[in-house]
């Protein structure tokens, strides 16, 4: 049990499933003839990320009562995430995704979670509030936010925070996971008064916040209560603003293989630049070549890097 002596350097609730990989490029799952198994899901490869630089890491999430379910439990610890407050649901099986790999910039994602998955069946009676509260990072998603009792839960965690440094939400809108884009913006409304961080790309943003361009994207975030806001661009790189900085970064640029996993790579350094107290360029150079790193391997948890992987390339390229 985490206690307020010894507190939880990054929570993450959320996604957490079953990733099945071609381990063949350019070919429709209808032809592919070989797969790889990884544990994936958005929160979870974002805490695997996280505690991939050696900090403390927990996920709040639910698994299916079947084989895959035990593979993620037993794989949450063997890369270094505490599995103790992900609950067995008695209901509904552990969720698998199938991807399709067309590099550098076509990657379909095939989500079997019907009716729905388990990790949108998180309860308040899972949360610790004292981890949850104390724990230095709290991670949620959009996503999570979408059905009940996974955005009840969610909210709670939230709120129970009252805007503690650092309540980050991803804003990882999937239109597959809600019934119109109004329907996430009133969510999403609901969660920012208690965020301190956002971080989601320019279609996130205007589901969020009703823009898309870069600079208004940051402006809305940040006149609802946001401390720091960053926008993702693509290819022309990260914008980050506070009340009193405005920091643009540009890409680092590699030879995409599988760019699925890049956004939870950018996340858990994103996470780890927080915990260490760097400045908003140098966290964000950091987490757009964690990513970049990521880009260039099939997997998504697996592949995320280590800082002295990230610190080589940071210093080549100086």
């Amino acid at each position: 049990m985490t206690t307020s002596s010894n507190p939880l350097e990054v929570l993450a609730m959320g996604r957490l499933g079953v990733d099945i990989y071609p381990l063949q490029s350019g070919v429709g799952l209808e032809d592919v003839t070989t797969f790889g198994k990884y544990l994936g899901g958005s929160a979870a490869n974002v805490s695997v990320a996280a505690a991939r630089y050696g900090h403390n890491v927990a996920l709040v999430s639910r698994v299916g009562d079947d084989p895959f379910g035990r593979y993620l439990l037993a794989e949450l610890e063997r890369l270094d995430v505490s599995a103790r407050f992900v609950a067995t649901d008695p209901t509904y099986k552990t969720p698998v995704t199938f991807c399709e790999m067309f590099p550098p910039d076509d990657f379909p994602l095939y989500f079997y979670r019907e009716p729905t998955a388990p990790d949108l069946q998180i309860s308040v009676d899972q949360l610790d509030v004292d981890a949850v509260r104390d724990a230095r990072i709290l991670w949620s998603t959009v996503t999570g936010l979408s059905e009940d009792p996974s955005r009840s839960t969610q909210l709670s965690a939230l709120s129970s925070r009252a805007g503690a440094r650092h309540t980050i939400l991803d804003l990882d809108y999937r239109p597959m996971f809600w019934e119109t884009p109004a329907a996430a913006t009133e969510q999403i409304a609901r969660a920012l008064p208690h965020v301190t961080v956002a971080v989601g790309n320019r279609e996130e943003c205007e589901v969020a916040v009703g823009e898309t361009e870069p600079d208004r994207a940051a402006d809305a975030l940040l006149e609802r209560g946001v401390e720091i806001a960053i926008v993702k661009q693509g290819p022309k790189g990260v914008l980050a603003k506070t009340a009193d900085e405005r920091v643009v970064v540009p890409p680092h640029f590699v030879d995409v293989v599988n760019g699925l996993g890049a956004g939870d790579a950018f996340g858990g350094a994103l996470c780890h630049g927080l915990l260490e107290g760097w400045g908003l360029e140098r966290t964000l150079r950091f987490a757009n070549v964690a990513g970049a790193i990521v880009a260039t391997r099939i997997e998504c948890s697996t592949a995320m890097p280590a800082a002295a992987e990230v610190d080589e390339i940071l210093g080549s390229v100086r």
